[in-house]
């Protein structure tokens, strides 16, 4: 009551709200009540209210001669660690206006005017503790992540393939790594706009060629290089990256889960035999037999273009022909992830909702509730079977299981990989941001959003600096993942879009998309004209 007075309210609002102050003995432990001491006497008082995920600070009141002094934040910052271990996501305050200025020094955010006409609302976002699967998968190091997509990839065709820009998503996996090691470069001002976008001291980048293998080294993906005395785990990676194996197990676990089913796979034999059996209608799925992210995976049916020159080209390098599976409409692609530490112990990660465009990954969304909860645990006892199957192989680090939704609403598991992936980095930037702002974020990452014109870094960094600030004006932080190809023959960027809600995010894209497409309008007014009559794409 001496707190409330202090904003000179008068005897009788004060005598109306003694009830509504009042703390019970019955009611200390159900409102969760804190009490801050100071040399022997009571000097604040603060309550949480409400159940998980969402409550709320009922009180919270410090003696006024220690105003201004600490006593609030302590009580505050206190709150929201115990709200964070209690499970809470979000802690809502109805503040006096007079209070208004400590809650935004707090960095609670504000929401709609509270009931009260007299009272002025906020959220604050209490940090919950580390996942378990955070430290299986670092170690409790600072790890050094090593970009070598093509060389992983590369080991299945034998045939050497290109570095790529997709490498530099292996800076986002895990906490603020001690290097990053790229095939190739990058530019300052992409690591400068990581470091302050995730609260990292730097991003330090090296090039792929500094051989550093240590139990603190975490590779996208395991292979010769990176793993040599490692034939074991190996060993497992080549036979459970393959879509016939992955399938076999697939069957054979499927007995014991409800609500999967697997898709039928055989052998390509004949080209013509084929082309005949498409040619009575449906629609089937060509797999060779190592691929990622889409690649090496078509959708054939008697429609397509140049059908039997097609399977007749595929037949000649041994190819899966898997039974087409009805998905539902939206929401048809899911994955779950997990982790598999140095003991043979699996943790699970979580399940994201993946995009698809027809077979290629483009990307994935995560946070609470974007998979249903059925689907979700389904899809997490399958691929924590599939797991312990990978542990008992050798297999050592993280993996996932993709899925497709059925019609009938239930799981057709497609392929395990094992290594990380797009999704993989969804999930690490959703934990980064929920240490750094609290909370619960939803993630969306976008791999591949063109953008109307090769950008040099100078201009690049001016157009991304305009897309952080549109996003940052719904509500929204936008992380640039894949930077450098910009310069690219069809140029491009990866982006992450985290906020607190899917709506605010979708907005956020949709942003994003039209500023990329009105880049071609802005620049090609000030790129000169070859001798053809056409811009050559490039600002000069």
């Amino acid at each position: 009551m001496r707190s409330k007075a202090v904003w000179g309210y008068g005897d009788d609002f004060l005598a109306q709200v003694r009830e509504q102050l009042r703390i019970r003995p019955e009611e200390v432990l159900v409102r969760r009540v804190a009490v801050a001491e100071y040399e022997g006497r009571a000097v604040g008082v603060a309550t949480l209210e409400g159940e998980p995920p969402e409550g709320a600070f009922g009180l919270l009141f410090v003696e006024p001669e220690l105003l201004r002094c600490g006593v609030g934040r302590v009580l505050y910052e206190h709150v929201l660690t115990r709200a964070g271990i209690l499970g809470f996501t979000v802690v809502n305050v109805a503040a006096d206006r007079h209070a208004v200025p400590f809650y935004r020094a707090m960095g609670a955010e504000r929401s709609q005017v509270a009931d009260a006409a007299d009272l002025v609302g906020f959220h604050a976002y209490p940090i919950s503790p580390e996942p378990s699967w955070v430290r299986a998968w670092n170690g409790g190091t600072r790890p050094v992540m090593v970009g070598n997509v093509a060389e992983f990839h590369g080991q299945f065709t034998g045939v050497r393939a290109e570095p790529d820009h997709y490498s530099c998503l292996a800076a986002f996996c895990g906490p603020e790594p001690a290097k990053v090691l790229l095939p190739l470069p990058v530019a300052d001002w992409w690591r400068e706009h990581v470091a302050e976008t995730l609260g990292w001291d730097e991003l330090a980048v090296g090039a792929l060629t500094e051989r550093s293998i240590g139990p603190g080294v975490r590779p996208w993906g395991w292979t010769s290089s990176w793993a040599p005395q490692h034939c074991e785990l190996l060993r497992a990676v080549r036979h459970f990256e393959s879509k016939r194996h992955a399938n076999a197990l697939f069957h054979e676990l499927a007995g014991q889960c409800r609500g999967i089913v697997v898709p039928a796979q055989r052998s390509l034999r004949s080209a013509r035999a084929l082309h005949k059996e498409l040619a009575e209608g449906g629609r089937v799925v060509l797999k060779r037999e190592y691929g990622a992210g889409g690649s090496g995976t078509m959708i054939v049916s008697r429609e397509t273009p140049g059908l039997y020159r097609l399977l007749r080209e595929w037949s000649r390098t041994g190819v899966l022909v898997e039974e087409y599976i009805d998905g539902v409409s939206t929401g048809r692609d899911v994955t779950f992830d997990a982790v598999i530490d140095a003991q043979g112990w699996v943790y699970p990660v979580g399940v994201a909702e993946m995009d698809v465009a027809g077979t290629a990954y483009m990307g994935a969304t995560v946070g609470p509730g974007v998979v249903p909860r059925d689907l979700d645990r389904t899809a997490s006892r399958f691929a924590m079977m599939v797991g312990r199957v990978l542990s008992r192989w050798g297999y050592r680090g993280w993996f996932d299981v993709d899925f497709v939704v059925t019609a009938a609403g239930a799981l057709a598991p497609m392929e395990i990989n094992l290594r990380l992936t797009g999704p993989a980095v969804t999930f690490h930037i959703r934990n980064t941001l929920d240490r750094l702002h609290g909370g619960r974020h939803f993630v969306r990452t976008l791999d591949c959003l063109r953008i109307g014109a090769r950008l040099p870094d100078p201009a690049l960094r001016a157009h991304v600096g305009g897309l952080v600030e549109s996003c940052r004006a719904l509500g929204v932080t936008l992380l640039v993942t894949i930077p450098t190809a910009a310069f690219d023959p069809a140029p491009y960027l990866g982006i992450a879009l985290a906020g607190r809600s899917l709506e605010a995010i979708g907005a956020a894209e949709a942003e994003v998309i039209r500023r990329n497409g009105d880049l071609w309008r802005v620049v090609s007014a000030r790129i000169p004209q070859n001798p053809n009559g056409f811009s050559d794409g490039v600002v000069h």
